[in-house]
């Protein structure tokens, strides 16, 4: 489906106190790290800015005029105070300038614009929010030696890749179940009551498919969800930890192709 119109916003905000890789950088937020010699938000920016379905940037993040003033290269991009969470920070946006919104993290340093591209037109159009995933044969044919977390389903095991898609007015609703799962993050009993035992158990047990447990959430969203599969293993890829560095810097000098025909 073409797009157009479409505001894009960039989580560039930090929970806990300072990021331990920023921190051994030097610079006060993830967002700033270099990578191959660029902050990594930059190279978001930059991919962004070559999607010409993304009419506006929005970025999300502590005190920006203070932390970002140092950083060149951010020309009609408007700055926003990131919340007390990712889910407050999208709802706000959100509530500001409406969908369709594609939000995605700072330390999506491999992101180009050919992945946002297939995000926006896979989006099924009856989908108030999708979710960008990757199957674990794709991320793994790119990247042999990477390690993630995978959500395993009885039809496959998937990365997330900080991509989301919020294009209907019922996403709203979407991000204030978000919310309510970030404020019990802490509490897995209360978590496993909104997210519901019987999709949990069906989880756990190697039953759940992927399709299952969208249909479950959409009965816990009230609104319609989708996922989007993505053939780029690098889009799964963000920067989290030093292993995660030394990867996205060996490609990006190496100019490997990171969404191949």
């Amino acid at each position: 489906m073409t797009r157009a119109g479409v505001t894009a916003l960039v989580l560039a905000g930090q929970r806990g106190g300072t990021d331990p890789m920023a921190a051994a950088a030097g610079v006060s937020h993830k967002a700033l790290l270099p990578v191959a010699g660029v902050p990594m938000i930059l190279r978001v920016l930059s991919a962004l800015r070559a999607v010409p379905a993304i009419e506006r940037i929005v970025v999300s993040i502590e005190s920006p005029e203070v932390t970002l003033k140092d950083v060149s290269g951010l020309d009609g991009v408007l700055l926003r105070q990131a919340g007390s969470s990712p889910a407050r920070s999208t709802e706000a946006v959100f509530e500001e300038f409406g969908g369709p919104l594609l939000v995605t993290t700072a330390d999506h340093a491999l992101l180009t614009p050919a992945m946002v591209t297939h995000v926006l037109t896979a989006s099924p159009p009856e989908a108030a929010a999708t979710a960008a995933l990757a199957r674990r044969e794709t991320i793994m044919a790119a990247f042999p030696q990477t390690k993630r977390t995978w959500l395993r389903f009885r039809d496959g095991a998937f990365s997330g890749c900080n991509l989301f898609f919020l294009a209907r007015p019922e996403a709203a609703q979407v991000l204030r179940f978000w919310r309510r799962l970030e404020q019990q993050r802490k509490r897995p009993l209360a978590m496993a009551r909104l997210l519901g035992v019987l999709p949990l158990l069906g989880y756990a047990l190697g039953f759940l498919t992927l399709r299952h447990a969208l249909k479950a959430l959409e009965r816990r969203c009230l609104a319609r969800l989708a996922f989007v599969e993505m053939p780029f293993g690098a889009a799964a890829v963000d920067v989290d930890k030093a292993e995660d560095l030394a990867l996205a810097e060996a490609v990006l000098k190496a100019g490997t192709d990171l969404c191949p025909a």
